[in-house]
């Protein structure tokens, strides 16, 4: 079992897709990834030597931020937002969407907790 940056990878996957089991790493990047370290991209994970799986560590832990570093970084750009009092911030603390989105009919996962068919009456008891 390959284990990157806290992340077991999945065995028989593709190290192009198994790398995106890592929070931080899409496909792009992944592939941006392998292509530096010269591994091909159809190469299975349980294959990779283990001189790839470090030289993949030390371009992981260089040059980006991933995991726990990454969700911290989030969080507090989150909770800056809300401490200032910002738009953005206001639906992140109310657990609204923030875009721009519609929340009348959509947004039901967003708004849970709420009752979501208001107005619909109930059966008759017999």
């Amino acid at each position: 079992m390959t284990r990157i940056a806290g992340v077991d990878l999945p065995k028989n996957k593709r190290i192009e897709i198994g790398l995106t089991y890592i929070y931080g790493i899409g496909k792009s990047k992944a592939q941006k990834i392998l292509r530096k370290i010269n591994i091909d991209l159809d190469t299975k994970t349980n294959r990779l030597t283990d001189k790839q799986i470090i030289s993949i560590k030390e371009i992981l832990s260089k040059e980006h931020e991933i995991e726990g570093d990454l969700r911290r970084l989030r969080a507090i750009s989150i909770k800056r937002l809300i401490e200032i009092g910002s738009y953005k911030g206001r639906r992140h603390g109310l657990d609204l969407p923030l875009r721009g989105q519609r929340t009348r009919t959509n947004a039901r996962t967003k708004r849970s907790g709420r009752k979501t068919m208001t107005g619909k009456k109930k059966a008759p008891r017999k």
